[in-house]
């Protein structure tokens, strides 16, 4: 105890025993309440000392003269691994992952070799981002990113047991190379398949024209009428027409029972060179597509002249190249002006132009 306390508490008992003299004499106690009163005092002063001696200061007097003790730092475990090559599910193909990986080593026996925290931390995020990576196309590098920064957020124990390891601010790239390739690859699948629509859809309406309008003269005359309801009289006018076309679509001559339907040759065309008389037989096949209601708008006017050429070709008939010339002349508003994409053509890979043969 101090020789402050101890002051004080001399002081106190002082005061006290005034305070009894001036009590005892004016209340004239009997003579044996003084001895009792000092008594009282004299233990009460006791006791305030003894207390003062058990109490334990709040500040150890050996640090009251030094200076506060600086914090120590806290010790980090962390490192940053950049652009590292993970596998995708495509071959050749891999995801660049950046990732600030931590750990916490773990205690071991007493006698454990030494080993590299940060070698065993990095191996078992990695481990752990290559179970996700391998399973994702490499299209899918913004997805793969949001699916690691679940998996790798969670402190788990590496195959040792040696560290607690997760990895934070994941980011999940391709090169600029592999993504570029991966953009052309879109573009020539999304165009390979409108290429395979538009052939199986021509190849309908082939099939359509042939094996149902051309069949035979009345079949033909048919279609032409539920195209044209309203211009009966033309139709009858057409009937040699529409002869002449299913002859040559079905590759065989007119039937004789047509013949008067069939407008005999003027003197001019009779005089004519076997050139001039495909061009007129081409000029019949226009008049006949106007009449029909086949504008040079319709799609279904190219995939006309393509079928009447490539039968008037298999029935080896003079005129079939003037044919062709002219299905190719309509063919060339609906091709698109641009360059062909890369593989494409008759000596890539891609689907190129359709071949109208098909």
């Amino acid at each position: 105890m101090s020789s402050g306390h101890k002051t004080m508490t001399v002081f106190l008992t002082l005061i006290g025993g005034l305070l009894i003299v001036i009590a005892g004499l004016c209340a004239e106690w009997p003579w044996w309440v003084w001895p009792t009163a000092f008594g009282g005092l004299l233990v009460m002063a006791s006791l305030v000392l003894a207390g003062a001696r058990r109490r334990r200061p709040l500040i150890p007097p050996q640090h009251t003269l030094e200076p506060d003790l600086p914090i120590p730092p806290v010790e980090r475990w962390e490192k940053v691994v950049r652009n590292v090559a993970l596998p995708s599910s495509s071959a050749d193909y891999d995801f660049l992952v950046t990732a600030l990986v931590r750990w916490v080593p773990v205690d071991v026996p007493h006698g454990a070799p030494e080993v590299s925290s940060a070698g065993l931390a990095v191996d078992a995020v990695l481990t752990r981002a290559r179970e996700i990576t391998v399973a994702q196309p490499p299209q899918r590098s913004s997805l793969v990113q949001h699916q690691l920064s679940g998996e790798l957020a969670t402190m788990r124990p590496d195959p040792t047991g040696r560290v607690l390891a997760m990895a934070e601010n994941v980011q999940v790239t391709l090169s600029d190379a592999d993504r570029e390739r991966l953009d052309k690859l879109a573009t020539v699948r999304k165009n390979e398949a409108v290429w395979e629509h538009e052939r199986k859809w021509e190849q309908s309406k082939r099939a359509y024209l042939g094996e149902d309008v051309l069949t035979s003269t009345g079949s033909a005359v048919v279609w032409w009428l539920a195209k044209n309801n309203d211009r009966v009289d033309k139709a009858v006018a057409d009937i040699g027409l529409l002869a002449q076309l299913t002859a040559v679509a079905n590759d065989e001559p007119v039937p004789d029972r047509l013949h008067p339907y069939v407008a005999p040759p003027t003197e001019g065309e009779s005089d004519q060179s076997a050139e001039a008389g495909s061009v007129s037989l081409a000029d019949r096949l226009v008049d006949f597509m106007a009449h029909a209601g086949l504008d040079e708008d319709d799609p279904e006017r190219l995939l006309f002249l393509r079928r009447v050429a490539e039968a008037a070709r298999a029935a080896r008939v003079p005129d079939a190249d003037a044919l062709e010339r002219l299905a190719d002349e309509t063919d060339r508003p609906y091709r698109e002006p641009s360059p062909p994409e890369e593989g494409d053509g008759p000596d890539g890979d891609g689907p190129g132009t359709p071949d109208s043969s098909l």
